[in-house]
Formats: C-alpha cells, structure tokens, sequence
C-alpha cells in the first residue's frame, strides 16, 4: 500500500484539477450520496476523504444541523480539505488524520461523541479510496462499519473497466486508475452487499458502468431516522 500512497498523496495540490473530477468521478459521487438518503442533521463518516470533494454534497444532506468526520491518511490531502472548509465557512467538519486499516475505533467514537453528542455516526461513505487501500480495504471496512449505528447507511462509490459501448474508453480508464494507485478490479462495493440488511442494497453505475454505487442499511432494529 506504501506506493500508491504516495503516489496519491503526492497529488494533493492539483488532484481537484486532475484527477478527472469534473468530467467523469462527480458523477459517482452525486449517485452514491443521492442513494442515501441522508438527513438533516445526520453525522457521517467520509472514508479516505482525500481533499473533501464529497463535502459540498454531504453538506447540503446534512445541513449546518448535521456533521461531517473526515478520515484520511495524508496530511497534504487533509491540508487541502481544511482549506476548503475554512474557505466555505464549514464549522461543522471534524477531521482525522488516520490510515483507515490501523484506526482507532474506540478513540474516533469518542471523537465523534465529543463533536456531536451521539456515539455513532448514522453514515459511512466511501468514494475512490477502497480501490486505493487494496490489501488494507476490507479491514478499514470493517472498522468504519463498527463506527455506524444499527439501522444506519452504509455506502461505496469504485470504479471497474466500463462496459458495454463505454468499453473502447477502458484503457483511459486503466490508464487513470494506475496512475492513481487504485486497483480497477477490486469492486470494493461488494462489501456492502455482505454487510448490509439483506433487501436494503441499492446499485447504480454511471459513465458507461465504470463507476458503481452501492448503498445500504447497516443490520439492526433501529428506525432509520433514529439517532444513537
């Protein structure tokens, strides 16, 4: 994992800029965060946040009422998020320097705990980062769900090679995924089929199937308006 890592961290300053944000990977993140469903008022858990391009779109779901945890293991990524929330006069983001395979579970609820009274977060988002982690996806997986209360969201937004006609843009998209680090068949959103309430899984793929959004409801008896 060192290599894409740094690979990725090194980016910080111009990822917005090149990492085909605007043409290809808002989509994926507009589908997932719109097959949420959040609330105002909801507290979410952004997994490998990278620069905060998830921000905008979280916050208008969750409104000034709400609360936004932001998990990364780069410093410069993170320096780049703060920027953006100081610039957008965002007070309610909490952030973490942390890698997502190595975190502390019980420290972070307490985090959250101390930023919002609750113990759990009612949300977990990931976009473009499992595919990036690769040997270290499935236990950083694991420990953000634990951060989620019973009944709460579970989403991953990941790329795959495009299908159908889109398939003659396959090998830009290799192209892009390698220089990023990230892992083009990984399909990390399979964790939230295994993880989710059987029934709750919602999918959708944008830009020719290369991106997929999964989205489910964490197992529990908790109504999904219900806060812990």
């Amino acid at each position: 994992m060192a290599r894409p890592f740094r690979r990725y961290s090194a980016g910080a300053r111009w990822y917005d800029v090149l990492s085909g944000e605007r043409w290809v990977y808002r989509a994926g993140r507009v589908a997932g965060i719109g097959l949420m469903d959040l609330q105002a008022g909801d507290v979410v858990l952004d997994l490998g946040c990278g620069t905060g391009l998830n921000f905008p779109l979280l916050r208008r779901a969750v409104g000034e009422a709400g609360h936004i945890v932001g998990v990364d293991r780069s410093a410069d990524m993170l320096a780049v998020a703060r920027a953006r929330a100081r610039r957008e006069g965002w007070s309610n983001v909490t952030f973490v320097e942390a890698d997502a395979a190595e975190l502390d579970v019980d420290g972070l609820r307490a985090r959250i705990g101390a930023a919002t009274g609750r113990a759990t977060a009612d949300a977990v988002l990931t976009t473009y980062a499992l595919s990036v982690m690769r040997d270290g996806a499935a236990e950083a997986w694991r420990r953000a769900v634990a951060l989620v209360r019973p009944g709460g969201i579970l989403a991953v937004v990941d790329m795959q090679p495009p299908t159908g006609r889109w398939r003659i843009l396959a090998p830009l998209a290799r192209l892009a995924c390698a220089l990023g680090g990230a892992d083009i068949h990984a399909r990390p959103w399979r964790l939230v089929a295994r993880d989710a309430a059987p029934g709750s899984v919602r999918e959708a793929a944008v830009r020719g199937g290369h991106i997929v959004a999964a989205v489910g409801r964490s197992p529990g008896e908790v109504a999904p308006t219900a806060r812990s």
